[in-house]
């Protein structure tokens, strides 16, 4: 039984994130990956053509560079070679009628731009982003610190003292709305509403949902302040310098290794278990979903019964699917703003992506999904061969279990069939060529993975689902995915849960395992 201070579940962002945190605090750390690479969601392949770089699963790291682990581990990560790029025009919109709209990481050139496009939209954009900038240490406190930790409480009761606790309270009112009555609250133009709807997808959440609102508000200004920066030459740049500080520091990743059980003695912890071999650790760190952690894991480890409750009843959400391409030249869109833009929604609007969300949640192939166009290529040529260009497309309204398609002209008897997904993926590039008419020329070689795909390549994505449960108002916060246990722990002492499935839930940010690593002395 080989010996470490820590062992950590699980290869992506939150597990390297912890890695290295408690590999510089001066811990052996080993990552125990069932999978033969490291990195989780993020891995970047030459996966469609040569040449051309992909990042398979996620894409973009806004969230990870604004977070506190980035803050943290910046040096280090620098040091090891991590380079960001970046575009100052991070998002844009295209409805069927062709009209677009984008948003620039620039507060003056926005407030013009929407008041061109519609008579005070503009100051009521500058109005929201003031707004949200008044609530945005409150905020961003909580979404970067455990909810009950006295840090947090200190920050509510300066937030509500500063405020006045009527006004608090309206405010945190407010904030658990949907995203719909927000946007319906400051735009009048359809156009400006549709350019950040898709965005609250991101989230876990519909339009319709409680909590969009603040979470909507959270999304537009990290835009506006963030961008969307990347890794030069792929996100797995971050992971090759993660592994480097705790390889640097004693530590070690191990792939092909798929723990079966966690070792518990007298309620403490003691270990893991893969099927060939026994690790020994003082901590373990689990960037499991709950099912895996609870049912599989400590299967045979007694737990309380409100937590068993817990567990059942924690719920996964739609299904993603994600088209790859390389590209032999840059699409032709009508607006020239739009080949600088990282990621451009097409999308008939807030309406268009509530329908969307309902038809996937139904089991439906949506009539008019959303089609998220991510052109990493556009401020990162490194990814591609001189003059050719990638596209990633991701699908956030997907069944995760298939039953029909909305429009009645796919048959989907046997699932997600090679046919059905061609099928499906026709109806996308039919609708991209509308805005870019040299799309399907330009085609040199396509990739798609399927919802049942994403699921194979990381059992955290229950489903299809990219963000590991729903990211409803009961499955946030303190109540991800358990009220019943605080700051990560869990009933087994020494035994942190960690990943998309915990505080503060999903994204690129590594926030779950910085806070986790840090509660480890």
């Amino acid at each position: 039984m080989e010996s470490f201070d820590s062992i950590i579940i699980g290869s992506g962002i939150n597990s390297l994130t912890a890695a290295a945190i408690l590999s510089k605090k001066g811990h052996k750390v080993v990552v125990l990956e069932r999978n033969d690479w490291i990195g989780g969601c993020i891995k970047t392949e030459e996966l469609i053509a040569p040449g051309f770089k992909t990042d398979v699963f996620s894409g973009w790291h806004p969230l990870f560079v604004t977070g506190p682990a980035y803050a943290e581990l910046k040096e280090d990560l620098e040091k090891y070679g991590l380079e960001y790029v970046n575009t100052d025009v991070p998002t844009g919109v295209i409805l069927p009628n062709n009209q677009s709209a984008v948003l620039y990481t620039d507060r003056k050139k926005n407030i013009q731009t929407l008041n061109q496009l519609a008579a005070g939209d503009g100051d009521r954009y500058a109005e929201l982003m003031s707004n949200f900038e008044g609530n945005s240490e409150f905020v961003f406190h909580m979404l970067s610190n455990e909810p009950l930790s006295w840090s947090s409480i200190r920050t509510l009761v300066k937030t509500a003292r500063k405020k006045g606790l009527k006004e608090f309270k309206r405010e945190v009112g407010s904030m658990i709305k949907s995203a719909d009555k927000l946007l319906d609250q400051y735009f009048e133009s359809d156009l400006i509403k549709a350019l950040f709807a898709p965005w609250i997808l991101h989230t876990g959440l519909g339009p319709n949902d409680a909590a969009g609102n603040i979470m909507m508000q959270v999304l537009v200004f990290s835009l506006e302040a963030a961008g969307m920066p990347i890794p030069k030459g792929g996100g797995d740049q971050l992971v090759k310098a993660l592994m480097k500080i705790v390889e640097n520091n004693n530590g070690k990743f191990i792939t092909n290794a798929d723990v079966k059980n966690l070792i518990v003695e007298n309620g403490v912890i003691k270990g893991a278990k893969t099927e060939e071999k026994e690790y020994k650790s003082k901590y373990v760190l689990a960037n499991v979903t709950p099912h895996q952690l609870y049912q599989e894991l400590l299967q045979d480890t007694p737990l309380p019964k409100s937590l068993q409750s817990d567990v059942r009843n924690y719920d996964y959400g739609n299904a993603a699917m994600q088209i790859h391409y390389a590209l032999d030249t840059s699409l032709n869109w009508e607006n020239p703003e739009l080949n600088k833009v990282a990621m451009i929604n097409l999308t008939s609007g807030v309406e268009g992506v509530s329908q969307s969300v309902n038809e996937a949640y139904n089991g439906l192939l949506p009539k008019e999904g959303t089609i998220a166009v991510g052109q990493h290529t556009a401020f990162d040529p490194s990814r591609a061969p001189d003059g050719k260009h990638t596209l990633w497309i991701q699908l956030l309204e997907m069944p995760h279990v298939l039953k029909g398609d909305a429009l009645g002209e796919i048959v989907t008897t046997n699932g997600y069939t090679k046919e059905v997904l061609e099928a499906y993926v026709d109806r996308i590039e039919k609708r991209i060529v509308q805005h870019a008419p040299n799309f399907k020329e330009a085609i040199i070689n396509r990739k798609i993975i399927s919802p049942v795909q994403l699921e194979s390549a990381n059992r955290n994505l229950v489903g299809g689902d990219p963000y590991s449960g729903v990211a409803s108002i009961d499955q946030l916060l303190l109540w991800r995915p358990s009220s019943k246990y605080t700051k990560h722990d869990t009933p087994v002492k020494n035994l942190y849960h960690i990943g998309a499935s915990t505080h503060p839930g999903p994204g690129l940010g590594g926030t779950s395992g910085y806070l986790a690593a840090h509660h480890i002395k």
